[in-house]
């Protein structure tokens, strides 16, 4: 599965200077944030392929014109060519717009939505805007990274965490590539990123080790 991961800045290649054949064998559109609604309804529109999309701290204008074709999976489970995608939008909490959270909220988040990953028994990849935290983040609150993030890919040990919120502007605080110790790989999508994703290789758990690693957890 050829997977385009996108975030924080538009891609003047694939919006001002697109031409079709730079979407060619995508399956798949990943925004993990902080882009206009009407640049992701430009790419599904203009592509084959399905995007799948978690709001950023900044994305206030998702609230009344969500990004129209796209699907938002921010606190659900969404399967797609037998991958199962787990988004988790927002931002450590800085101000008092709508994708900001606490660390505790996050983890509210996260257990609001157990539900869901126990139907699915985990899932696959990670999907969020925010990294997580000593992974790709930074030590000023409104870059900080969730801790949440790090036991929920220790508890369910998907194959990949996909993210945006730190960009290559900022220096060498920024990594594109990371290994959690989970046995994910961690990307930072920033702009545009290309993943293939090999749709044998998923997460080996059973609804029943889910369950077990879940029970009590996030409370």
């Amino acid at each position: 599965m050829k997977i385009l991961i996108i975030a924080d800045e538009e891609s003047k290649s694939l919006w001002d200077f697109y031409t079709p054949e730079k979407l060619a064998g995508v399956d798949l559109i990943i925004s993990c944030g902080d882009l206009k609604a009407e640049y992701l309804e430009f790419l599904v529109t203009m592509s084959t392929a399905r995007l799948l999309y978690v709001p950023g701290n900044h994305d206030t204008k998702y609230t009344t014109h969500p990004p129209e074709g796209c699907e938002n999976i921010d606190g659900k489970v969404f399967t797609f060519g037998g991958i199962r995608f787990f988004g988790l939008g927002g931002s450590m909490k800085y101000g008092v717009e709508p994708y900001m959270y606490t660390e505790k909220e996050m983890r509210k988040k996260i257990w609001h939505s157990k539900v869901s990953l126990i139907n699915n028994a985990g899932f696959d990849v990670l999907v969020t805007h925010s990294p997580a935290r000593g992974y790709g983040d930074m030590d000023d609150l409104p870059h900080k990274g969730f801790e949440c993030f790090n036991e929920l890919m220790e508890r369910c040990r998907p194959k990949y965490m996909l993210h945006g919120h730190v960009h290559a502007t900022y220096g060498s605080r920024f990594k594109r590539v990371l290994n959690h110790p989970s046995g994910a790989r961690i990307i930072n999508g920033f702009e545009r990123y290309i993943l293939e994703i090999d749709e044998n290789n998923k997460a080996d758990m059973t609804k029943r080790e889910i369950i077990t690693r879940l029970i009590g957890a996030f409370l």
